[in-house]
């Protein structure tokens, strides 16, 4: 008997078998005007794409940890209940040793880093454990802080991440509305590993005694999510679904819709899950990263903060049981831009963009023929991507019951009815994308369908695209003005000067990257125009030939003074466009000036201005310089 999706309530099945088996009968429509369909497109080869997050570590290079083992194993009185139907993949463990920033500090025996600031490591081992994710509280971090995430076993590949991402997610949590210690979490990356390295590193200059940290939970894997290498094809998740689920490779008519779909991976109230989400493209083609899947998975935006994807999570050959080598992971988590548990929806961007060759799905808001042939496309059990068959059957209403489950009624409703002829679905298919003529139509609810079901009445629901559409989807997929696109603006950290240089330019970012290894890449800290807009002005750039750091500002007073002032200062042009005052979404970029170094330094992010207020004395705060966003 496997695990169900979300189980219905017996009395629906009763109420669904009044509805026609094919066709006529039902003469629901979609309440939509306007755009109602987008074609397909392919992220191309020379999208951009943000550095690898995985570094080489050598030997010389490691830091040797402290470690904190939990040895106690979960009794089944610690299992929660499921999360509706997404898979649960992995368990809250608390941390009694690393619970508050003195407990953590504890841990962390600091030394002399390379560069001249701290660094430290900690490590937590839980015997036995397929993986761990560790929840990091943040209370206070500098910006310029970089983390790094790996298995001590195999310490050479390194995740890395600079503070100022861990900042930027936690205040987007912020934002939203929660101030639960949930929202203050940054979740590390899943690496297979039952210890996980945490090291910290500290920028010059940072006072030891300004960071406040702790991990009070860490999620215990159990079952075996990673990446295998060439040594471990074959284990991992592969091969976990029923016997009945169609290997997606076997099919090469829906190879392009395979590569809108990826596996996902979140955490939440520190249990781990699996379901599975969909890229969707939008009117224009803009290749804004749109993820589809379904709010019973992820409704909030501390959730969504935690996302991982794996795409082209397949096999390289028809029923070859390996993992594909073009299997890629994307780690920076997601915004949450609309959630409803009416069509069971979620509707989200993702923060890093997808890898060159996903493709952007299309949709078809338009109401479909009943009896019509659809595909789902799914990971089940957050296996390698299957493939189902089958026919639209009717509409239904469905709402959420006790106990994990739901109940439909009715022949008429936000939800559709669907059965398979092949294949079937199964927890972590949960939020895929229900698919008609090649378009995207609805999203994975739950059901009762099951390899062994074929001889009683069995069917899966999914939410109705073109509801959601109606209601909000079609505000970002076919806005009535396009906004023109914004693009992220790079920060990076020189070790040497302590000034911060910005760009918006990919290629600078890249060229510096591979330059000058006294810089510290700090990721897209902001989001502006390249391009004049309409409301929007030019962001100048200097630089300053005696510190080597660079000036920016929007004030063309301001450029003609230091123009004429300054003759340390080499005027480079505008940079990117921005406003100089509130409205259009946007929030203050806030200015510092460092009486030390005679350098500037900005953020948008209130955390990090706080921080800098807070610790460094020598920062003059001068306010808001200007407005940029806080996402593309």
């Amino acid at each position: 008997m496997r695990t169900t999706k979300w189980e219905i309530a017996v009395g629906w099945i009763l109420t669904l078998a009044l509805l026609p088996g094919c066709g006529g009968g039902n003469t629901e429509q979609s309440a939509q005007s306007g755009v109602l369909h987008a074609e397909s497109r392919v992220q191309p080869i020379d999208a951009v794409q943000e550095p690898s997050r995985i570094k080489t570590l050598t030997v010389a290079e490691r830091i040797r940890p402290r470690v904190v083992e939990l040895r106690e194993e979960l009794s089944t009185k610690d299992l929660p209940g499921s999360l509706s139907g997404a898979r649960l993949v992995g368990l809250a463990r608390k941390v009694a040793a690393t619970e508050s920033a003195a407990g953590m500090n504890s841990y962390l025996d600091w030394q002399a880093s390379p560069s001249g600031g701290w660094q430290a490591a900690v490590s937590f081992r839980v015997v036995d454990a397929q993986g761990l994710r560790v929840g990091l509280r943040v209370g206070t971090l500098p910006g310029g802080a970089i983390l790094r995430v790996y298995d001590r076993q195999r310490p050479a590949q390194v995740f890395e991440i600079a503070g100022a991402m861990v900042l930027q997610r936690i205040q987007v949590n912020l934002d939203a509305g929660d101030g639960s210690d949930a929202a203050r979490t940054w979740w590390t990356p899943e690496i297979g590993a039952a210890e996980v390295v945490l090291e910290i590193e500290l920028p010059p200059g940072t006072p030891l005694s300004s960071l406040d940290v702790s991990v009070p939970v860490v999620s215990e894997i159990i079952e075996n999510l990673a990446l295998p290498t060439a040594e471990e094809m074959g284990q991992s998740k592969v091969g976990e679904s029923d016997v009945c689920n169609l290997d997606i490779t076997c099919y090469d008519a829906y190879a392009s819709k395979s590569n809108a779909v990826a596996r996902m991976l979140f955490t939440q109230g520190g249990s781990t899950y699996v379901c599975t989400g969909t890229l969707l493209n939008d009117r224009d083609g803009s290749g804004t990263p749109y993820f589809l899947s379904a709010n019973h998975c992820i409704a909030s935006q501390t959730a969504a903060s935690t996302l991982q994807t794996d795409w082209f999570y397949r096999s390289p050959t028809c029923n070859s049981r390996v993992l594909s080598s073009a299997t890629a992971r994307r780690y920076n988590g997601a915004t949450l831009l609309y959630a409803s548990s009416e069509t069971d929806t979620a509707f989200m961007k993702l923060v890093d963009a997808p890898p060159p060759g996903v493709t952007f799905a299309g949709w078809d808001a338009r109401t479909p023929t009943m009896g019509s042939s659809i595909v789902g496309i799914h990971h089940p059990r957050g296996d390698l991507q299957k493939i189902s068959f089958g026919a639209l059957q009717g509409y239904t209403n469905c709402a959420a019951a006790s106990g994990g489950s739901f109940s439909c009624s009715g022949t008429t409703g936000a939800y559709y009815t669907v059965t398979w002829s092949q294949g079937t679905t199964e927890s972590g298919s949960s939020g895929s994308a229900l698919w008609r003529d090649g378009y995207v139509i609805g999203t994975l609810y739950g059901g009762t369908a099951t390899c062994g079901a074929s001889s009683t009445p069995a069917f899966d629901i999914y939410g109705r695209f073109d509801r959601a559409y109606a209601d909000r989807l079609k505000d970002w997929l076919a806005p009535v003005q396009p906004a023109a696109p914004r693009s992220a603006v790079y920060r990076f950290f020189n070790t040497r000067t302590g000034a911060h240089f910005y760009t918006i330019s990919s290629a600078e970012r890249d060229y510096v990257i591979a330059t000058y290894k006294e810089f510290n890449y700090e990721g897209p800290v902001f989001y502006a125009y390249p391009a004049a807009t309409s409301g929007q002005g030019p962001v100048y750039r200097f630089f300053n030939t005696r510190t080597g750091a660079h000036f920016y500002t929007i004030s063309s007073a301001e450029r003609d003074y230091v123009i004429s002032a300054y003759q340390d200062f080499t005027y480079e042009g505008p940079q990117w466009h921005a406003q100089t005052g509130t409205g259009n979404s946007s929030t203050a970029i806030y200015r510092f000036f460092n009486t030390r170094t005679g350098a500037h330094f900005y953020t948008i992010n209130a955390l990090e201005r706080d921080y800098v207020m807070a610790t460094y004395k020598e920062f003059n705060y001068e306010g808001a310089a200007y407005y940029a966003w806080t996402s593309p």
